[in-house]
């Protein structure tokens, strides 16, 4: 029996939440109920206001709330070198490292035809119109090494290959692993992405 209709709608809603099934939803909303009845209030404006005032940057599609998104707008940031992803959580990553200090182009995700999502889906006549007007001079791919990253990847080096220089992420092993660990193609790209030993 349901204590109250209104709850129902809220552990309803709560469950649009990836990870969240109905046990997780009711203790969330029994817990801001209960306990902390301000942060859910907080929350629920924190919620409105990103959900209607977040849109994409008019150039790279990175997540916004005005027109150019602050790495477009930044004119300290190298516009010749590109860095293109999957979605917003790659720039958060990217940026985290301090390393890059170029441009972004954000696709939509991946192509995967087995779910319907083709160039248009995911963003690419875009990427290619903006290369066309703003000519950078260096792509750098930085898509996940899926069967569905590795045919984005694909797709664009075939349609841009010849106009621009196109590179991609080094893979292999990581920092601290153990080659018992990593299966064969983290194994084979480390082996073709091997560098010289500086001495």
């Amino acid at each position: 029996m349901s204590l109250s209709p209104l709850l129902d709608q809220l552990e309803r809603a709560l469950r649009c939440l990836p990870g969240v099934g109905q046990r997780t939803a009711s203790r969330m909303a029994l817990h801001l109920l209960e306990r902390n009845r301000a942060g859910g209030l907080h929350l629920a404006l924190a919620l409105e206001a990103a959900m209607t005032q977040i849109g994409e940057c008019q150039q790279c599609a990175v997540p916004t709330e005005d027109a150019l998104c602050q790495f477009c707008a930044d004119t300290t940031r190298d516009h010749r070198i590109w860095c293109v992803v999957c979605g917003p959580a790659d720039v958060q990553a990217i940026e985290q490292s301090g390393l890059f200090q170029g441009k972004y182009h954000c696709l939509r995700g991946t192509l995967s035809p087995l779910d319907g999502r083709g160039p248009e889906d995911i963003g690419l006549p875009s990427l290619y119109a903006r290369i066309e007007a703003e000519q950078p001079s260096e792509l750098i791919i930085a898509l996940p090494s899926t069967v569905e990253g590795e045919a984005t990847t694909f797709q664009i080096q075939a349609t841009l290959g010849r106009r621009l220089r196109v590179t991609r992420l080094a893979q292999g092993v990581p920092v601290g692993g153990d080659l018992g660990q990593l299966d064969a193609t983290t194994l084979s790209h480390a082996l073709l992405s091997r560098t010289e030993v500086p001495s």
